[in-house]
């Protein structure tokens, strides 16, 4: 059983040793450039001050869309309808008719106004490229790609099917990405022939990776001395400096490495272990009923004075239902938000009243009820914000926040944006164990250790270069390990005759050792030449003619180790790595310096006739 584990560590080492090392120093990256992205914030303080004046006309839209935006696209009102099914419409704010095409023209003007008026070039249509890799994005494809001139040569992805900008790319964000994000995603088996089998390469990988660190720590606790020590003084039996290194490195960071590795695995939803398969939050009666523009009776903008009045300057619009009523939610330029009613019978308000919001949260779940209710003041380890390059950093996370606990079977949380009045997540009992699974054991994500920056930096800064160590010296031995099975081959008959004792040197062996044997490159052996015997003394009648010569049988040496057939006689460990006791030629007698004699081989040489 050990052997056999032994085995497995060490070819699958050798396979992916230098997936190991891409991961752990990729991740250290993404700690500080995210993958590419396209924020709240950054959408809403490139967009201009809408003004009531120039707009707005309301189209006539399909019965219950899922969301109504009033925004600015190229500088110019438009509505942008999300519908319950299919993809994203988008109207002239100022006709009410729809744009049911966007020219390179729009797209370049859209670019134009994001970037603030700075030199664009326009790239062409693409459907993905590196920097597209996101579900969320489906919606818009084909997008329109543009770069910009500015100081920070940012890459502009405009909706295909709106004409939004989408997401952005700086040249800082696109370098470090393909040693960050890209290669820690494996996104090279994105949009290409793999495409399809990409989840399952980075789900069997991780497997596989997983497997690799928990054999190694195994045959690292077997083959560490805690009591006592080899003879070398160590408590490692390996005396190669590499082969040490990745002995004690491996003992010292080889939980992380599991835990980081294996929790990537779980970032996949590998089999789906993590769905519940619970109902849908029943979002209409949350609501109140279905979104309809038609029951506003103030014109926006009359409405949009208002927000003027009350010190908000709008720079975008949302329509939503909270409660049975049609409210406006508007943004400003640093994404702060204000409520009002379309009816204009309530006050602008910032948040809404939390006993409203619980009543109508506890519609969500139909046959369940609400068995906790708290309001959240600061993060947990449930609810908390990221920095906006990480993984989920764009998601805001704003304080206060309602959670609603219920008790039907998958023991659901929800939480309630009161800026709002929108749901702002579901935690079902499988996502909060997926939350500990992924996101603690992978990034850390842990509440107060991420308020103790730069605490948190330092640790995965050090266990990442753990895991660098561990994996360079892996990534040697293996290479090492397959130039030796490369070079265990026959040599040509007849090389190596003639082997004198400056053939043989003290060599870094398999084991970890200085062993002695053959000079390590085979091809200076193939370079020995071959001799042959002396002719013999005539003999008496009966015997050989005086003067002939015997024909010495040819013979082909190939390096062997001890285990290397089940037929070699395995040596004893003392004997193994011995250096050759004299290097002076033995005859078939067995008596030394005769004429004829055959040159002696060094140890662990086999012989093998034809």
């Amino acid at each position: 059983m050990k052997r056999l584990l032994f085995l497995i560590h060490r070819w699958a080492g050798v396979v992916l040793c230098l997936f190991m090392a891409m991961w752990f120093v990729s991740g250290v990256v993404m700690m500080y450039v995210g993958y590419p992205k396209l924020t709240l914030q950054e959408r809403l303080a490139a967009l201009p001050v809408l003004d009531g004046k120039t707009c707005c006309t309301l189209p006539a839209l399909a019965p219950e869309p899922k969301s109504v935006r009033l925004t600015s696209i190229g500088g110019l009102p438009r509505f942008v309808v999300e519908p319950r099914r299919g993809k994203p419409q988008v109207y002239d704010a100022a006709t009410g008719a729809e744009i049911t095409s966007i020219t390179e023209a729009a797209a370049l003007r859209a670019a134009g106004a994001y970037l603030g008026g700075a030199p664009i070039a326009y790239l062409g249509s693409i459907e993905e490229d590196a920097w597209t890799h996101s579900k969320a994005l489906e919606a818009h494809r084909p997008f329109h790609v543009m770069q910009g001139e500015d100081p920070a040569q940012t890459r502009v992805y405009v909706s295909g099917r709106t004409g939004e900008v989408v997401r952005d790319a700086t040249f800082t964000e696109r370098a470090w990405n393909w040693v960050g994000a890209w290669i820690h995603w494996l996104y090279p088996f994105r949009g290409g022939a793999l495409d399809s089998v990409w989840t399952d390469i980075v789900i069997w990988s991780s497997v596989a990776g997983t497997v690799l660190a928990l054999s190694g720590v195994v045959v690292g606790i077997l083959r560490w001395r805690f009591s006592g020590a080899y003879k070398s003084g160590s408590r490692s039996p390996y005396r190669g400096t590499l082969f040490r290194w990745h002995h004690i490195a491996g003992l010292i960071f080889g939980v992380i490495s599991i835990t980081w590795i294996f929790s990537g695995l779980m970032s996949m939803n590998p089999w789906k272990v993590f769905d519940s398969k619970a109902p849908r939050l029943d979002q209409g009666a949350f609501a109140g009923g279905p979104l309809d523009l038609g029951r506003a009776s103030l014109p926006v903008g009359v409405l949009l004075d208002r927000l003027r009045d009350a010190g908000l300057r709008a720079r975008e619009l949302e329509w939503r239902m909270i409660g049975g009523e049609l409210h406006l939610q508007a943004f400003d330029g640093a994404g702060r938000t204000r409520l009002i009613a379309t009816d204009g019978a309530s006050d602008i308000r910032v948040q809404l009243p939390i006993d409203q919001l619980a009543r109508d949260g506890a519609r969500l779940l139909p046959g369940a009820k609400v068995i906790r209710q708290q309001l959240l003041t600061e993060y947990d380890s449930y609810y908390y914000a990221r920095a906006p390059h990480t993984m989920l950093g764009h998601i805001e996370r704003r304080l206060p926040m309602l959670r609603l606990e219920f008790d039907d079977p998958n023991r659901t949380w929800v939480h309630l944006d009161p800026y709002s009045g929108a749901v702002a997540g579901r935690l079902d009992s499988h996502q909060r164990i997926k939350r500990w699974l992924f996101a603690f054991l992978h990034s850390f994500d842990w509440w107060p250790l991420l308020a103790a920056r730069p605490l948190w930096d330092v640790l995965l800064v050090l266990a990442s270069l753990g895991g660098v160590a561990i994996s360079i010296t892996g990534i040697w031995m293996g290479w090492r390990r397959l130039v030796l099975k490369a070079r265990q081959v026959h040599l040509p008959r007849g090389a190596g005759r003639g082997l004198r004792r400056e053939h043989v040197r003290p060599a870094a062996c398999c084991c970890g050792r200085v062993c002695w044997g053959v000079e390590s490159s085979l091809t200076t052996l193939a370079r020995v030449p071959a001799t042959r015997r002396p002719p013999r003394r005539s003999r008496p009648s009966g015997g050989p003619a005086s003067g002939t010569v015997r024909a010495v049988r040819r013979r082909s040496i190939r390096p062997s180790s001890a285990r290397s057939t089940a037929r070699a006689r395995r040596p004893s460990p003392r004997n193994a790595c011995a250096p050759p006791r004299s290097a002076a030629p033995i005859s078939s007698a067995g008596r030394p310096g005769l004429p004829g004699a055959r040159p002696a081989l060094p140890p662990r040489v086999r012989r093998s006739g034809r």
